[in-house]
Order: C-alpha cells, then sequence, then structure tokens
C-alpha cells in the first residue's frame, strides 16, 4: 500500500511537471540559432488555444515570462518568441534601438522570425486555428505585422507598441482581430502616425479597437521601467491592469477554450 502511494504521487509530480511549467526552445532560421520559451496550460481543453508572445526590444524579459505564466494559469498554451536570435541580444537601449530599428524597416524579416515562433507554439500542442499574437513596445508593433502579414491568427494585441508603417506600403485587408492597448500620454507615438494607423484600420476593414489609459506613457504595462512618467516610459500599474483585463475580455471573444 505504501508503495503504491508513493507511486500515486510521483504520478501527480509528474503530471504537474508537465503542465504550467516554462521550458526553454531552441530553434533555428537557417543557421541562426533561437532561444524560445514554452509554457503548457495548467489545465489543458479540447479547444488547446495559444498565445505567441512577442517580447520588447531588448528581447526576452521578465515581463513576457510572467505573462506566459499568467496565460499558463488561465488555460492557455503560450510560447515567447525569440526574435533576434543567439549572439544578437543587445546589451544596452543603443543596441536595442539599432536591432529593432532593422526589424522595423525589414517587415518581411520581422514577420518570418515571427512565422517561426507561431510554428513552435503550434509544435508544442496549441491550436494551428486557434491562436492570438500579443507583444509589449517593438513586440507590439510586430503582433500588428502579424495581422499585416496576414499570418494565421484570429486576433492580435499590442500593449504600447509602435503603430506606423511605411506610407508607400499599400494598405490591405486585416482578417485578425485587433486590440490596441495605448498610454494616452505615450510621447513616442505622434498624432500623425496614431491618426495614420487608424485610418490603415479603417482601409483594411479591420475588426479593430484601441483603448487609451490615462496618466500612462510608453511601456507602461513593465513594472521594471520605473515609475517616472517624465522620462517617456515608465510603469503604471492602474493602466497595466486594466489593459490586461481588456485583453482577457479579447481572449474570451476571439479564442476558443
Amino acid at each position: 500500500m505504501k508503495n503504491l502511494k508513493i507511486i500515486f504521487f510521483a504520478m501527480i509530480l509528474i503530471t504537474c511537471q508537465a503542465f504550467g511549467q516554462l521550458k526553454p526552445v531552441q530553434y533555428k532560421d537557417g543557421d541562426q540559432v533561437l532561444n524560445g520559451f514554452k509554457i503548457n496550460p495548467t489545465k489543458k481543453s479540447n479547444q488547446n488555444p495559444g498565445i505567441l508572445i512577442l517580447p520588447a526590444w531588448k528581447g526576452i524579459d521578465k515581463l513576457s515570462k510572467d505573462t506566459a505564466e499568467s496565460l499558463s494559469k488561465l488555460g492557455y498554451y503560450a510560447f515567447i518568441a525569440d526574435i533576434y536570435g543567439e549572439g544578437n541580444y543587445p546589451k544596452d537601449n543603443a543596441e536595442a534601438g539599432k536591432i529593432a530599428g532593422f526589424y522595423k524597416n525589414d517587415f518581411l524579416a520581422y514577420q518570418k522570425r515571427i512565422s517561426l515562433a507561431l510554428q513552435q507554439l503550434i509544435d508544442a500542442g496549441a491550436n494551428p486555428d486557434n491562436i492570438v499574437i500579443i507583444g509589449y513596445c517593438f513586440g507590439g508593433t510586430g503582433a500588428i505585422e502579424a495581422a499585416r502579414g496576414h499570418l494565421n491568427v484570429k486576433g492580435i494585441v499590442s500593449f504600447h507598441g509602435g503603430l506606423g508603417k511605411d506610407a508607400a506600403r499599400p494598405t490591405e485587408s486585416i482578417k485578425a482581430k485587433v486590440l490596441v492597448c495605448h498610454g494616452a500620454d505615450d510621447p513616442y507615438e505622434s498624432k500623425e502616425e496614431i491618426t495614420a494607423f487608424q485610418q490603415e484600420m479603417r482601409d483594411s476593414k479591420a475588426d479593430w479597437q484601441m483603448i487609451y489609459y490615462a496618466n500612462a506613457v510608453h511601456s507602461f504595462t513593465n513594472p521594471e521601467s520605473g515609475t517616472d512618467n517624465s522620462k517617456g516610459a515608465a510603469y503604471n500599474e492602474v493602466a497595466a491592469k486594466r489593459s490586461f483585463e481588456h485583453f482577457k475580455l479579447f481572449l474570451n471573444e476571439v479564442l476558443k477554450k
């Protein structure tokens, strides 16, 4: 009887470890090694909904990992994308700005890296027809690019992401539903760029929504950004909580669970 109890509890432990634990995943873009993270839902469903997380400009950080763990507890498969790849991780803001700028300009390369991460999410167990892509800052730009690039996702969510695109690029139809969570006082997005983005959404016939958060600047979801709004990027606890609630409402609307 004692041995049976030991076996029983060992099985429970193995099951718990199989679900809800963040694990590193190595994958490739050609010869470039990429290092992402995956996590399974703590409780599996028949619909296997999945969330692809695109990190901010410095790469995979605590915020993206914390988000993945929170989503696991809510019943989602999650995968954190590595956009830059091994050997290319920025050491400071200057390097981050340079490499993020490369992908903003070469949007096709950005879309390809997102697609590769999306496949990793599917390989981990997510239903390929039941996925949302989210991103923070630079990653928020990537989420919008995923919609522009017609990736097979039900929706995208951009948290304080860059909204602009080259005016020379054609505006095409967007099928993925779009949620933009934006700091009302974000100094990095001009009124002109916001207006152009909203017009793009109208012209693309997208199902879109844009929510503004009072007293919030850039990077308002990240506790590591400090709380000094005068720096242009700062954490805002109220805006962070409200945007996550809006995000969950969006998921309930667009994904099956």
